[in-house]
């Protein structure tokens, strides 16, 4: 039960809501160190949700600050999301082409510092079985209910997702590799002891049930999962997808509005790309061009380590630009480096991961290395600043440092709209910043931005008009320079993940229109730094937040 409320303002009903929220301990993390995955736990975080709305819906939301009042709208949000995934039956769908539960396991596989981390980790991989069992549990009743993925997105590569943690030799085991390091205060005895461990633990917890995910799929799931592609053929799965519709992009759209939206850009980024091609003199159409691009030799690195230096080279360049356009800069860094080999045949072309304020872990930007024909790097530069600086690693770990300021959810907590709208603006950002050095970046820039608007026509064409797999196919290698290996990667992930891929270009024009509304009213009194700042500086946020946020900011500096 929730602790009723003795105190009697309104800040202070909030604070009490906020707190017992956060330091509800929703599951015995020790039992369960990699999460518990449950029917019974995701009813349970249902109902607890629905109490704490219902407390919240008695709040006084005049006698709230401004970041009382955020506070208050975010948490509603969240709240609604655990409520909404539990009744549409998420969690029996725990799969995404490019991911799923055994394919997140990788993440905790990072170097080891000192004996409590081994022994965390130890621990982590001894929860292996209860976890695969628990989700193939879920996956089992998905499949009688029709909740499910489709079969074409495991059709290429995915049984690499598990067949490359199935191995003869213990010590090939991409999860023995931190044993392969160990922190050098430990002592001989205490590391002997280890590696022991070590061994019983991928011999006994970690193969064994890789190679149980291989016969689940390979001989009871894909048999009998669903070959329709649009989640409109699932069970609710109009109302599911008009509900991914409002979280992914906080706004209240429609199918219809965002596919029309799409195609209104899709068709403006064309006419800019048809400059280009003429600015580099090419002689042919624009489908010729884009074959140009995706086979001639000078757009492609040699090895993994020119690819990797090049984006390095980069995000040097986005960093020295900085100060000129922001105000707070966050005091975390930030690395480059591969994405790991256990992972990358399926996985997206880049992507940042972040770390906790005080983890002694920098962020990382992962750059796909694998396929290299399939990397070019006229992209690079866009790719760069989305996923590292100005985007989301400055945006990330600002977020994370703002400490008290904010309570602890908001400052775990992520919306697609804001990070990954204030990514793609970052791309149209590094312009000004003096990112783009030749006309075929420009068009990558172009390319990249054509990716997400084409998003906005197939997503919706997948999930809301019958749209196959092949014409999704053709419309995106048709309007944009990506390779068509990423093509077909992307394509998979809208096939698997409804909605999500919405909220890049409706965010980024949210923004932008923000901007421009801001530069509009405020004319020579427009300060880039401090409409970046008020961006940021209350964190994650709805868009509807920051289009009032941004109006107040208008109306104060107009002021002075």
């Amino acid at each position: 039960m929730l602790m009723s409320f003795i105190t009697e303002t309104a800040s202070e009903k909030l604070a009490v809501i906020i707190t017992n929220y956060q330091d509800r301990e929703s599951y015995d993390d020790k039992e369960f160190p990699l999460g518990l995955f449950t029917e019974e736990y995701y009813k349970s975080e249902a109902s607890y949700a629905k109490e704490v709305l219902n407390q919240l819906s008695k709040i006084d939301k005049t006698d709230l600050s401004e970041t009382e009042s955020i506070s208050l709208q975010l948490l509603q949000f969240q709240l609604q999301e655990s409520v909404d995934f539990y009744e549409f039956k998420e969690y029996l769908n725990p799969l995404l082409s490019d991911t799923g539960f055994h394919n997140n396991l990788p993440y905790m596989v990072r170097p080891l510092a000192n004996y409590t981390q081994v022994k965390e980790y130890l621990n982590k991989l001894n929860a292996i079985p209860e976890y695969v069992n628990q989700h193939i549990i879920l996956l089992r009743k998905g499949l009688k209910e029709g909740v499910s993925q489709p079969k074409v997105i495991f059709e290429k590569g995915y049984e690499s997702s598990y067949d490359k943690h199935i191995v003869t030799d213990y010590k090939d085991s991409y999860y023995y590799s931190p044993f392969l390091n160990l922190p050098e205060q430990l002592s001989t005895s205490q590391k002997d002891s280890i590696l022991v461990l070590a061994k019983i633990a991928i011999e006994k917890s970690v193969t064994p049930e890789f190679k149980k995910v291989k016969q689940f799929f390979e001989s009871e799931y894909l048999p009998n999962t669903r070959t329709a592609i649009g989640v409109s053929s699932t069970p609710n799965g109009d109302d599911y997808y008009q509900n991914r519709i409002h979280y992914y992009t906080t706004l209240d759209l429609t199918a219809d509005e965002i596919h029309q939206i799409g195609l209104e850009e899709v068709a403006r980024i064309k006419s800019e790309m048809m400059q280009i091609i003429k600015e580099v003199n090419f002689e042919g159409s624009f489908a010729e061009f884009l074959k140009f691009l995706r086979t001639d030799e000078q757009f492609y690195a040699k090895t993994a380590d020119d690819l990797l230096k090049e984006a390095r080279n980069i995000a040097k360049k986005a960093d020295a630009q900085l100060p000129r356009y922001f105000i707070t800069l966050p005091r975390k860094p930030y690395g480059i480096a591969p994405v790991p080999d256990a992972i990358a045949p399926k996985y997206t072309t880049g992507r940042y991961i972040g770390t906790s304020k005080n983890s002694t872990e920098p962020g990382y930007y992962w750059v796909n290395t694998y396929d290299l024909s399939s990397r070019p790097l006229y992209v690079l530069p866009s790719l760069t600043v989305h996923e590292a600086v100005p985007g989301h690693h400055l945006q990330g770990s600002l977020n994370n440092e703002l400490g008290d300021s904010i309570p602890q959810f908001r400052r775990d907590m992520y919306l697609s709209a804001y990070g990954e709208g204030w990514g793609l603006y970052c791309e149209f950002l590094a312009d000004e910043m003096g990112i783009y050095e030749t006309p075929y970046e420009q068009f990558g820039k172009l390319t990249y931005e054509m990716w997400r608007a084409c998003r906005l026509v197939i997503d919706t064409g997948i999930h809301t008009k019958n749209w196959t797999r092949e014409q999704a196919v053709e419309y995106m290698s048709s309007n944009s320079a990506l390779s068509i290996h990423n093509v077909n990667t992307e394509i998979d992930r809208y096939i698997s993940w409804p909605g999500q891929a919405l909220s890049y270009k409706i965010g980024e024009l949210e923004i932008r229109k923000l901007r421009e509304k801001a530069e509009s009213k405020l004319g020579t009194n427009f300060d880039i730094r401090e409409f970046h700042e008020v961006i940021l500086e209350q964190g994650t946020v709805t868009l509807a937040i920051l289009k009032q946020r941004i109006n107040q900011y208008i109306v104060a500096k107009s002021e002075n």
